[in-house]
This record gives C-alpha cells, structure tokens and sequence, in this order.
C-alpha cells in the first residue's frame, strides 16, 4: 500500500508518539473515504474489514469498513490510539474490567462523520455501524497492536488473538 506523501512524512515523523502527537497527525493525514476506496472489501460476514495502510515499530494505521454486525468486547493490549469516521456514524460501547472479570458495559457514545475517539491503553470496548448505509472508520494505534484481549461474554471466555485477526 502506498499512502499519499503527505501522509507518510506525517507518519514517518511519529517516533513513541504522545496522545496529542498521535491526534494531530491522524487530522492532518487528511484522508477521505473516497481515497480509501480502493482498499476498501466487503466484511465477508464479519462486523468489519480492516487493511493495514501503514506501519513501523512505531504507530499503525488501519482503515476499517463496517458490517451492521457488532464486535465483540475487546482491548488493543499495550496499545493506544485514536478512531476518526470517515462516513457513517459509529456507536461506540466502553466497558469496565475489574481484576479479572468479564467486562461489564458502562455506556454507549455516538460519533458522527469527522469525530475523532480515543481507545485507551487496555480499554475495553466494542463497535458497529448505526446503520447499514455503511461505516468507515481511520484507526491509529502506537505502537502497532499486539496481544489484543477479545472477550466472549456468551461462553465467560477471553482468548489473546493474533496481530492480523479481528475482534469478533
């Protein structure tokens, strides 16, 4: 995949980036669904289809095209990152994990076309599309994901999924 330049030398720049620094380059990447389009897939049957755009050992970008479907609870493990919409509108539910329990959901938020969300250090939540006309979602993460928790609230169970699954 190449991404246009200026998107790169923004990423190239971003070396154990801060909360902040992270926010700001994923705004000025400036990337619209249309641009995206070509590496868009269907979900095949899964909430969503996701393409990795870009990584170093340092951050990771990921562009995201939703299904009606929702994922299942998951964390980023010791990763953090920021979510922006590029279309559509994402419901987004944030859950609580105390000590080794299942997570338990606190609440829903809404974010609308150009809303930017953060994903916490191991915060637990969980997405889906508002809608069947479709989400895209841009997704930055540093450092790239790896040991992400996925938690299945019908068998009591959390599995460690490998770096090119998905949370469902």
């Amino acid at each position: 995949m190449t991404l246009n330049s200026q998107a790169k030398k923004l990423l190239d720049l971003l070396k154990n980036p801060s909360k902040q620094e992270m926010k700001k380059a994923l705004a000025n990447i400036n990337m619209s669904e249309e641009e995206l389009k070509p590496f868009l897939q269907s979900s095949s049957g899964k909430p969503y289809y996701r393409k990795l755009l870009y990584k170093t050992e340092d951050v990771e970008l990921l562009v995201m095209n939703w299904s009606d479907l929702e994922c299942a609870p998951h964390d980023h493990g010791d990763s953090h990152g920021w979510i922006q919409v590029l279309n559509g509108t994402s419901i987004n539910s944030v859950y609580e994990v105390i000590d080794n329990s299942l997570p338990k959901e606190l609440f829903k938020e809404y974010h609308h076309q150009g809303k930017f969300f953060y994903a916490p250090q191991k915060g637990v939540h969980k997405m889906q599309a508002d809608a069947a006309k479709g989400l895209v979602t841009l997704h930055l993460y540093s450092p790239p994901i790896s040991g992400m928790k996925v938690y299945d609230l019908e068998k009591c169970a959390v599995c460690v999924v490998s770096d090119d699954c998905g949370a469902w």
